[in-house]
């Protein structure tokens, strides 16, 4: 079937990868594969289906009568015309084909099918079809994808190498990530085949930036005909386009100068690895690089407190080194990154390594790659404002004018910031001090002719007062062992005000915050593995109207022992708390929204049980170990938060098995639902039987992530031969729902008895301090 077939090229400067093309290749096979069916109706169909894993979806799939392609497909939009098919023969060929045009097939089918079916006309067809899907929902699937290329056989990789190298020249950010994770996931092939890996050579030929835009005019090019697979030949270097326009804080523009120069170095910003990298990479390269070489200098250092000092002065120097078109990745928008604040940086809770979180302040614009890069304004400048409304900047000489214009003190406060000359010029009033200035711009003082009467309602001072006489939210106190737990406990709204305040960039109406954890020498990939499963699981419940809540978190994967992950706002640990407040979960939660009758309390507490309930299915399903009380997060409306999923499946702490019960229910979570006899604790586990029920339904979606990223993997999760037949009993596809309700019931009152739990709690404590 595979013969005479027609695949996009990649290789052609003359050929573009257009959606067009890939539709019509679609339909080729369709119709060849009938045609030929037709012309050899004595033989037997070959062998289109999928092994185990989707037999159940082509078994399903619609009757002949009932398939008829939607209109919204965009492969049936221009179906074959080929003579009927010998149903009594090759049924279930028809019906899978059927499927396939069909607005029923889905991504998620699709990767199914590629990663199951051994025919490699379907996989071509199925290659083919990624250009018909939106880019993100193939985007979620990348891991697969990528695993399913560097590990399987060279079909495998000839069907999806054509859709992967089309968006490669279409985006940066996809480029990189793409190389990213090719060489995490090579990195488990043995040491002498991996250079010369299929994944090593793509991985290469990205990060040569061979695969450039299409020239000028190539995207009208179309072809007819069969279109083959050829080797790709070195791409014509293409400048930068013109609306790149860069700062001169870009640390590339040595290269643009001499292209045979290096990046400029700092202690903070390690060189590259090749002298001539492409400019279109380089400054997110050098960006990211210079993240990761801060973290591994910060796990050489014995104290937190000279860790938090580190990295502040190694952010302050890379500040005045920034790339000019850089982004964060884990952000949901387009945006270039201006500034980071390098004194609210904060180095995280980890006994041996050095993971820290940063805040980074953006611009957000249309497209990163394409939009005007934000001129800089150098650290020596100070905002000046007459209002809120009406933001300047001062001039160069840095004289403000009082009476007229209040002065802001900048940069976080940072007195190194500043010049001589600068603080020479600030004008405070008196009885104001440096700290206290920026509230000081917001009621700024005018001249009597600009002010105008403000009327103010008694229902607006009602209001006020009763805000004031409120339950307001505590406050953590700064530890030297615990430098996050302040920064954390902050909320995010007023952490936003209060950088934007002192940011020279704060009166942009694009300013945005964002907040990215740099994690060197941990694995991140069952991180990935655990967030995508979350996903689906959240995706499953939300389609099955089950009011279960979870919290799945960004994962960039850059190496086999670096990334970065999207931190969870307005979240402290429950360690943390339990050291801060010295008080029960419960005590905390009524110092946090009020008495146990009001309504904060109450929202609170629902709030509570329904995410615990999610977590809980969640942990039991994955096998989610080492659960102590630094892992588990609660936020400001009260949900429970799992995070930090390096031990899943087959794997745990040291290998030991130690935690024994399902999932992690301690007496404080069993108090706040209003202990076991509450009607609380009794939505708790009806939401748990509810969870369990509508996941097993979609079973097949979380076993295909599974089963995929297990091809060829070396992670600890996958050791064992049992690890994906112990997920599949898990769901428990041979009970009914009354001895569903049974299970819950078996596995609720184990964990809530469980001695290990308490056991292994207070093993962190005697170990690592955790409370």
């Amino acid at each position: 079937m595979a013969e005479g077939l027609s695949i996009i090229s990649e290789g052609d400067p003359e050929l573009l990868i257009d959606p067009e093309v890939a539709l019509k290749a679609c339909q080729e096979v369709l119709q060849s594969h009938d045609l030929r069916q037709k012309d050899d109706g004595s033989k037997p169909a070959p062998d289109l289906s999928p092994a185990s894993s989707s037999e159940s979806s082509a078994s399903s799939a619609p009757s002949p009568a009932s398939s008829a392609p939607s209109p919204a497909s965009s492969c049936a939009a221009r179906r074959h015309k080929a003579r009927p098919v010998d149903v009594s023969s090759n049924q279930q060929s028809s019906w899978l084909l059927r499927l396939f045009e069909s607005k029923l097939f889905d991504v998620s089918m699709s990767i199914s099918y590629l990663y199951s079916s051994k025919e490699p006309g379907v996989q071509t067809y199925i290659g083919n079809r990624l250009f018909s899907f939106p880019d993100g929902d193939v985007d979620f699937f990348l891991p697969q994808l990528l695993n399913m290329y560097v590990h399987m056989d060279a079909h495998v990789g000839d069907a999806i190498k054509p859709y992967l190298v089309y968006r490669c020249r279409g985006s940066v950010a996809f480029s990189l990530t793409c190389a990213w994770l090719l060489g995490a996931y090579s990195s488990d092939m043995h040491i002498s085949t991996q250079t010369h890996s299929r994944g090593s050579k793509l991985r290469k030929l990205i990060l040569s930036d061979e695969l450039q835009p299409r020239a000028r005019g190539a995207r009208g090019t179309h072809v007819s005909g069969p279109v083959h697979v050829s080797e790709p030949r070195p791409a014509v270097h293409v400048g930068p386009r013109r609306t790149h326009q860069r700062s001169k804080s870009d640390a590339t523009v040595s290269l643009s100068l001499a292209p045979s120069s290096s990046l400029k170095r700092t202690s903070s910003n390690p060189r590259v690895e090749s002298p001539d990298q492409p400019l279109r990479l380089a400054p997110q390269r050098e960006f990211i690089k210079s993240l990761l070489g801060i973290g591994k200098r910060l796990a050489t250092l014995p104290t937190k407190e000279q860790k938090t000092q580190r990295l502040i002065s190694e952010l302050s120097l890379l500040n005045h080194k920034l790339p000019s078109r850089v982004w964060l990745p884990t952000a949901a928008f387009q945006h270039h990154v201006v500034r980071v604040p390098h004194t609210q940086a904060v180095v995280l809770n980890s006994k041996d390594k050095a993971p820290y979180l940063i805040y980074v302040e953006v611009l957000e614009c249309e497209d990163f790659e394409t939009s005007v890069v934000p001129v800089r304004i150098p650290e020596n400048r100070v905002r000046v404002t007459r209002s809120v409304e009406n933001l300047a900047v001062a001039s160069e000489t840095g004289e403000a004018r009082t009476g007229t214009f209040s002065v802001v003190c900048n940069y976080d406060n940072d007195e190194e910031a500043w010049s001589t000359d600068d603080l020479g010029t600030l004008q405070v009033p008196e009885g104001h001090s440096c700290d206290n200035i920026s509230q000081f711009s917001v009621d700024s003082i005018t001249s009597t002719e600009s002010r105008e009467t403000v009327y103010i309602q008694a229902g607006d001072i009602r209001r006020r007062l009763s805000e004031q006489l409120a339950q307001t939210p505590s406050s953590f106190r700064k530890d030297p062992e615990d430098p996050s737990a302040v920064a954390l406990k902050e909320p995010w709204d007023e952490k936003v005000r209060r950088i934007r305040e002192a940011s020279p960039y704060g009166h942009l109406p694009t300013w945005r915050l964002l907040s990215v954890i740099v994690k060197c020498g941990d694995d991140l990939r069952q991180e990935l593995l655990a967030s995508q499963v979350l996903q689906v699981l959240r995706a499953v419940w939300q389609q099955e109207r089950v009011p279960l809540w979870i919290k799945p978190y960004q994962i960039l994967v850059l190496s086999r022992d670096s990334g970065m992950i999207e931190p969870v706002l307005n979240a402290v640990s429950l360690h943390q708390i339990k050291k801060q407040s010295q008080a029960p979960l419960l005590d905390f939660l009524v110092q946090e929204h009020g008495p146990v009758t009001s309504e904060g309390f109450l929202s609170a507490q629902r709030a509570f049980v329904q995410s615990c309930a999610a977590y809980s299915l969640v942990c039991y399903l994955l096998q989610v170990k080492d659960r102590h009380n630094g892992n588990i997060l609660l936020d400001s409306e009260g949900h429970i938060i799992h995070i930090d999923f390096g031990f899943i499946l087959s794997s745990s702490p040291r290998n030991l098995g130690f935690e024994t019960s399902a999932f992690k229910l301690t007496q404080d979570f069993v108090e706040v639902m209003g202990g076991a006899d509450g009607d609380m604790f009794n939505y708790y586990q009806m939401l748990m039987l509810q969870g369990l029920i509508a996941a097993r339904k979609h079973m097949e979606r979380v076993l295909q992530i599974v089963e995929i990223m297990q091809q060829g993997s070396q992670l600890a999760c996958f050791h064992g031969s049992s690890t994906l037949r112990s997920l599949k009993e898990r769901f428990h596809m041979n009970l009914t729902e009354e001895q569903l309700q049974g299970l819950v019931q078996t596995l609720v009152d184990g964990s809530m008895r469980s001695l290990t739990t308490r056991l292994y709690d207070g093993f962190q404590y005697l170990t690592n301090g955790i409370m």
